[in-house]
């Protein structure tokens, strides 16, 4: 399809088609826990502690949870602390991990009165949309197909080569911090369904004292709907525990016709009911309409990646799922505002530092409206509300994390980032209204008294805010954001000088005094006014140094090899490689433009820390320990920054809407023999009121050819003017060709090995062929 814009340019609406949930698809029995996503339900499949397993999955639905923000954990209590202390109501330090403490639905298998309890699934598969198990037991077969319907329920479909008889048992919620239970149960003669009223007391920590307190669950008052496509009337048998939990049992026929087993949750009876019986009439066409879901999502809504190693490609697709799949839209109290999340085995929510990086993905994506706004401005919440922390040198913080009516303690300082995710928003939309809710009542006053650096970002920070003030009508705050940060070259200077080599730490940024040397040094080379000689120095000195620098069994060590031998407390072991210090390390040598060691390491670190040789699969972990071995949470959004390396790092695109220019400067891997990327950019078309996304086409092509290397770069179907700056590998440019062809000469880009075409004209077509010299390097 093609859209027509008003400079009669045919520009392509969207690439091809392709079945991402289908090829994403992996085999994970004994390597990770099933995960399952919905709006404000998810489950989890077994249970695996830091990657090794504790239970397997098993017939049914064995952890599928409700969690809609109302609590931070297992405990619903009001705070008692003041001021900023006060994390309002539903906030609990402990307990976050509630979900290994549901028992839902738990299968065994009856063949020829012998019974199976709990199998175990020979094969168990993972796609965004589905999970599916295969069992096998005295020669049946079952193949069982778990899902999270629209409407939050969870579905498990079952069949089986023969007749077998199916036991299903679980509970009410009694968690290892709960005190007393005071659920109910009734089977519901009408809709064959068993109706649980949860409720009980339990040990939480809601305040940030940590002093424990006694308090209703999370689940207070709410409605478990269990259901069946088999009727169970007769079959169906209720008993109280020791802590008055209540425990059930029910048996249903299964052979090749299915049954279908669902669960659902609801402050409201009847919906909880409706959404499991909605389920119930149409199981198969519901978990159609979940994987035409995701692939919808993974197919309009990111941007279109493919290269000549598809397994960089299988990655990307596999971190897009996960930020995808975390999305989540309460509509209530402070989460008004759709916005991903970082964890399933964590305490679900946005962090204000994982938000840092997940704003900037967001807004790469198609419909910012949904997928990126929300990220910058579902923190405005806090702020309007009262919960801030302000210093006495003015520097405002919020929380960590926060749900509908908690926030989880007021500490940090990475807000200042935060500005500019929103800044890269508004040059991707153009959308001023944006920009005005972002400034007006949140950044205007957090800022008002001081920025507090994110790695020397504040430059930037005080540019972004300059240019907010304009664009949104108060220009009177110009000079004030002036003075709050000078912006002269000398004092900009003089504060990375300053910096330099600090505490006698050769070739080294902000080193610290007492010797324990993090990734942090790298992480101010993003800010566009480091100076790049110093990002070359630290690189080769610290980045590419296997022995006192950052290189470990791959690139980057959370802690520098010289630092480990002094400091190895259990969190330094535990975290020895993580994702967001790897995206923090590398963004920058992109943004210097240092060429081959940007492109290695980055590749380095993706084939090494995402994806597993020996399973043949992506992953995604929280974390590996000094020793290599997988920690933490096993399907992290904590990798999402690393999207943005693909992006802006080795196709280093950017684009603004507001100057209606595209922007192509590379470091495609030289291994690589092309690399494509189609990008969906929101335009006014030429119908009144209307959007259309379009996709420009950026194809990168390299070859070789005796001593000449041939490196080009197209650009198609694009609506805005065109830049490119493609590198020369640090080769000698022999000559260069370009379409269309132009009088005006190439210029110099500010960076080694880069040269910058121009191409003015409004044309939706520009092309760059660089033919370079194999054998002599470009000084």
């Amino acid at each position: 399809m093609v859209v027509l814009l008003g400079t009669n340019a045919i520009l392509a609406e969207a690439p091809p088609f392709s079945d991402y949930c289908q090829r994403l698809q992996q085999e994970i029995q004994e390597k990770k826990h099933g995960f399952l996503a919905g709006n404000v339900t998810y489950y989890v499949g077994g249970f695996h502690a830091s990657w090794e397993p504790q239970e397997h999955e098993t017939l049914g639905l064995t952890h599928p949870f409700h969690h809609d923000l109302r609590s931070r954990g297992v405990g619903r209590m009001r705070s008692r602390g003041k001021d900023h202390d006060n994390t309002g109501f539903g906030n609990d330090f402990a307990g976050w991990e509630f979900y290994k403490d549901t028992r839902v639905l738990y299968g065994s298998v009856v063949i020829n009165h012998k019974t199976h309890r709990h199998p175990v699934p020979t094969k168990m598969y993972w796609r965004p949309d589905r999970m599916i198990c295969q069992y096998e037991m005295d020669g049946v077969q079952l193949r069982e197909e778990k899902f999270i319907a629209a409407n939050g329920a969870a579905c498990s479909i079952i069949t089986s080569s023969h007749p077998v008889t199916l036991q299903l048992e679980g509970q009410s919620f009694f968690g290892r911090h709960s005190l007393t239970s005071a659920a109910s149960i009734e089977y519901d003669a009408n809709h064959n369904a068993i109706h649980i009223i949860e409720g009980g007391t339990t040990r939480c920590l809601p305040d940030t004292d940590r002093s424990e307190r006694v308090g209703p669950i999370m689940y207070q008052g709410m409605n478990t709907v269990l259901a069946a496509s088999q009727n169970f009337a007769t079959r169906h048998r209720f008993t109280k525990g020791e802590h008055g939990e209540m425990q059930y049992e029910f048996n249903v026929p299964c052979d090749s016709g299915g049954v279908v087993l669902v669960w659902a949750m609801h402050d409201n009876y009847q919906q909880a009911l409706d959404d499991a019986t909605a389920v119930l009439r149409e199981p198969r066409e519901m978990m159609i309409a979940k994987t035409r879901e995701m692939n919808r999502q993974l197919n309009e809504q990111i941007p279109w990646f493919r290269c000549s190693d598809p397994k960089f490609e299988d990655i990307y697709y596999y971190l897009w799922s996960l930020y995808l799949m975390y999305y989540i839209e309460v509509q209530k109290g402070w989460e008004i505002l759709p916005h991903t999340q970082t964890a399933v085995n964590n305490f679900l929510g946005m962090h204000r530092y994982d938000a840092t990086f997940q704003i900037k993905v967001g807004a790469w994506t198609g419909d910012k409206s949904h997928y990126a706004y929300g990220n910058v401005l579902t923190w405005k919440q806090l702020f309007v509300n009262g919960h801030y922390r302000k210093s006495p040198d003015g520097s405002i913080a919020l929380a960590d994390n926060k749900g509908t009516t908690w926030h989880s303690g007021v500490y940090g300082n990475e807000l200042s980032e935060h500005v500019l995710g929103a800044w890269q928003i508004y040059q991707h939309t153009g959308d001023v209204e944006f920009l005005q809710e972002c400034y007006d009542g949140y950044f205007r006053e957090v800022f008002r008294e001081r920025i507090v650096p994110f790695y020397s970002n504040h430059f930037e920070v005080a540019e972004a805010l300059i240019a907010m003030a304009k664009l949104t009508g108060h220009v009177e705050d110009i000079e004030h954001w002036k003075r709050l940060v000078p912006l002269d070259p000398n004092p900009i200077q003089t504060w990375f000088d300053q910096r330099w080599q600090a505490n006698g730490h050769e070739h080294f940024f902000g080193g610290p005094n007492d010797g324990m040397m993090m990734t942090t040094g790298f992480w101010h080379m993003h800010s566009k006014h480091f100076p790049r000689d110093y990002a070359a120095k630290m690189v080769a000195s610290w980045a590419l140094d296997r022995d006192k620098g950052f290189y470990g069994d791959f690139f980057p060590l959370a802690m520098s090899g010289a630092s480990m031998k002094r400091f190895a407390t259990d969190v330094d072991h535990s975290f020895g490689y993580t994702p967001d210090t790897a995206y923090f390390s590398l963004r920058g040598m992109f943004r210097k433009r240092l060429g081959a060691p940007a492109w290695q390491l980055t590749l380095n670190h993706l084939e090494n820390y995402n994806f597993r040789a020996d399973w043949n699969i992506p992953v995604a972990p929280e974390a590996y320990t000094r020793s290599g071995k997988l920690f933490g949470d096993q399907y992290s959004n904590f990798n999402a920054g690393k999207l943005l390396l693909y992006v802006e790092g080795l196709a280093g695109l950017e684009y603004s809407i507001p100057d209606n220019r595209l922007v192509v400067h590379d470091t495609m891997p030289t291994t690589w023999k092309w690399m494509e990327v189609r990008l969906p950019i929101k335009m006014q078309s030429k119908l009144p009121g209307k959007n259309e996304t379009l996709w420009p086409m950026i194809r990168y092509e390299r070859s070789q050819n005796g001593n000449e290397t041939t490196k080009s770069i197209r650009v198609t179907d694009c609506p805005l003017r065109i830049t490119i700056e493609p590198w020369s590998e640090e080769k000698r440019v022999i000559h260069s060709d370009t379409q269309p062809s132009s009088d005006r000469k190439p210029t110099t880009s500010g960076h080694p090995h880069y040269t910058r075409y121009i191409f003015d004209a409004p044309q939706s077509t520009a092309f760059v062929k660089l033919h370079l010299d194999s054998n002599s390097a470009n000084k």
